[in-house]
């Protein structure tokens, strides 16, 4: 089967419209993948995304195919793919993170410090950090290549990319699922700060959610519990593992600092206590 790696999934290509997509547990940190991985956080990652598509399947189709991934590999590979990968349908992405933050947290909050605004979205002045905004909001990135930084683009620039019809609606539907996720994520004690999704196309140009949604690695979560406005609160995703990195004289460049001991078994942890929150799964 032919291979391509990203940062965190490695995919094979099953004939000519499938894909089977691993999860691993290699964990990426300001767009830098780091030498040490996180035990469990690859099967983590694929059950959070695949109860978040179980959930929007009434608003938006989506990649999963249904095909058990046990059957699809020789059997001494089933160990490696059993609760961390899926057989997938082969879609053309759209190279656009669809970005959604309901929430003033990380560049979001420094940028609104320097221009008022976020990405170029405006907002109320004297916003403090991690303060809810007054309603979520559509901040697109194009999608840079393997080991570059994403590129904070205007939605004028998404239209220009893809066309005013396709990109209102993904706009309309990133903006639609954050909110419902949001309010599900209350219930279980969990804000969901901000989050990105991805798209692509089938060959009938159906719009289709793809790769992974609202797992602790693209997304931003905070315990209710600990939530004060003005402050960083701790969080469930890999926001942990970046604030120990900002402690090290690091260009943000390959190679990255080695993580210690502490700082992987603590984020495992995290990763661990986000599915067992929301999804009532251990």
């Amino acid at each position: 089967m032919a291979q391509r790696c990203g940062k965190v999934r490695d995919n094979y290509a099953l004939g000519r419209d499938q894909l089977l997509i691993i999860t691993t547990d290699r964990i990426s940190a300001f767009d830098v993948v780091l030498n040490e991985p996180i035990p469990g956080k690859g099967y983590v990652l694929n059950q959070m995304s695949n109860f978040w598509f179980a959930r929007f399947a009434h608003h938006v189709p989506n990649h999963l195919t249904g095909v058990a991934p046990e059957s699809v590999v020789a059997s001494d590979e089933v160990v490696q793919v059993k609760g961390r990968a899926v057989v997938a349908k082969r879609l053309t992405p759209i190279l656009i993170e669809a970005v959604v933050r309901g929430y003033l947290a990380g560049s979001g909050w420094k940028d609104y410090q320097a221009t008022g605004a976020v990405c170029g979205v405006a907002l109320p002045v004297g916003l403090k950090n991690a303060q809810q905004l007054p309603q979520p909001i559509f901040t697109p990135a194009a999608k840079a290549n393997l080991g570059e930084h994403d590129e904070n683009i205007s939605f004028a620039a998404v239209e220009a990319l893809i066309g005013t019809t396709l990109a209102s609606q993904i706009r309309d539907l990133s903006l639609l699922l954050y909110r419902e996720a949001a309010e599900y994520a209350a219930t279980r004690g969990i804000i969901i700060a901000d989050t990105k999704f991805e798209f692509g196309l089938d060959e009938n140009g159906v719009l289709h959610l793809m790769d992974e949604v609202l797992t602790a690695d693209s997304s931003r979560f905070w315990p209710a519990d600990q939530y004060q406005v003005g402050e960083n609160p701790p969080s469930f995703d890999k926001q942990f593992v970046r604030d120990w990195l900002e402690t090290q004289s690091w260009s943000k460049t390959p190679p990255a600092p080695k993580l210690p001991a502490a700082v992987i078994e603590k984020t495992a942890a995290k990763y661990h206590e986000a599915l067992e929150r929301l999804t009532g799964e251990i």
